[in-house]
């Protein structure tokens, strides 16, 4: 474990690998990224299910939902890499346009600062690909 943690995800991160190494030595270079390939995003169907209006008819959406967890993770900087891209992912397959998702984020930088706003947009890179031919 790093002996000064950039952040608490960080440091989480490590024990947990080192948690999974004492139990089987090939677990040693597990990657988050990895685990999300098992499950690169819900059906939007199954979404709606769980987190949107089939059961709340008057509540809010999946895309809506899914984009104000984008923005909460946003707001705590980021941290949870894993969480923030399969977010994205999930919010993209509930209907979210790209642009919705980096307003979305953009829009965090007035309560979360900068830095927080500039992590999440890597993110953004990396889950969501960086096409600028695609204008949605």
């Amino acid at each position: 474990m790093p002996d000064n943690p950039l952040n608490p995800f960080e440091a989480m991160m490590a024990q947990a690998q080192e948690m999974a190494k004492a139990f089987n030595p090939a677990l040693e270079s597990f990657s988050p990224k990895e685990f999300e390939k098992l499950w690169p995003t819900m059906p939007k169907e199954l979404m709606e299910v769980w987190f949107g209006n089939k059961v709340n008819t008057e509540g809010l959406d999946a895309k809506t939902r899914l984009l104000l967890t984008l923005a909460g993770l946003t707001m705590q900087g980021a941290q949870n890499e894993s969480a923030v891209r399969q977010i994205m992912r999930h919010a993209l397959e509930a209907g979210a346009r790209r642009q919705e998702i980096v307003e979305t984020i953009g829009q965090m930088s007035v309560f979360a600062g900068i830095p927080a706003m500039s992590r999440a947009l890597d993110l953004a890179k990396d889950a969501l690909g960086d096409d600028e031919g695609d204008k949605s």
